[in-house]
């Protein structure tokens, strides 16, 4: 582990960077996460040969940002004939598809829940902050239609993950949603796309307060000191938020 450098990092890159751009960012980070676990462990010393920031952004063409077009999102309006043609579908898959839309949640954030993050009885799921894009903590309200697809999803003998994958341990692939839109004739449309038709609904289509819905989105409002006097994460007002979405969805 020690002797790993940039050369070796920018060897397993270039050819997926030159082709595969998401892909090779994707290897990166992992590449990153790898050795950074080594270093905390005593197996190597050093800065790490896969940091993008002020390493490899300057050895690599940055790839571009995607913006929220970019992530062609499903019109909100046409979420009730899409959830209904989604239903008619029975794998677990399209169960966990359902889950994403119903808690405005993110792939890996479904893909990678555990059984233990799930309180079915107080009706919230509490993801941890190292599995949380902004690294804090964020409990999701569960609609009574969302606790249905989690009993749908529970096994006689729970595993780990709520979508566990064909190797033990293991979740489903992070494409399996995407998948699954393209099978149902919705490909142009992405997965992360499901977010902002929630977001679009609550901003068009309802009275619920902009900051509410953004909190759905674990999305921070306002600046440090706002920040630091809104303690609360608005559960019970996010819960009748997502109630109604569910509703609206269905």
């Amino acid at each position: 582990m020690d002797e790993i450098d940039t050369d070796d990092v920018m060897v397993a890159l270039r050819p997926l960077w030159a082709n595969r751009r998401e892909t090779g960012a994707m290897a990166r980070g992992y590449i990153e996460n790898v050795l950074n676990a080594a270093k905390a462990n005593g197996f190597r010393t050093g800065a790490n040969p896969a940091q993008w920031k002020g390493h490899l952004e300057y050895l690599l063409e940055e790839r571009q940002r995607l913006v929220r077009g970019h992530h062609a999102a499903l019109p909100f309006a046409q979420m009730p004939e899409f959830m209904k043609a989604l239903r008619a579908y029975s794998s677990h898959v399209a169960l966990g598809l359902e889950l994403l839309i119903l808690t405005a949640s993110r792939t890996g954030e479904v893909l990678g829940a555990t059984w233990g993050e799930f309180d079915l009885t107080a009706a919230v799921w509490t993801i941890p902050a190292h599995r949380m894009k902004a690294e804090r903590e964020h409990r999701v309200p569960l609609s009574a239609r969302a606790l249905e697809v989690l009993q749908a999803l529970q096994p006689e003998e729970p595993g780990t993950h709520i979508l566990p994958g064909r190797k033990a341990g293991a979740s489903l692939s992070n494409m399996a949603f995407e998948m699954l839109m393209r099978r149902m004739k919705m490909g142009h449309y992405t997965v992360h796309g499901m977010r902002s038709a929630f977001r679009d609904w609550a901003g068009e289509n309802t009275d619920h307060p902009r900051e509410v819905a953004e909190a759905a989105l674990a999305h921070s409002i306002g600046d440090a000191a706002e920040q630091a006097y809104r303690r609360g994460d608005a559960l019970e007002k996010r819960r009748r938020l997502m109630a109604d979405w569910a509703v609206f969805c269905g």
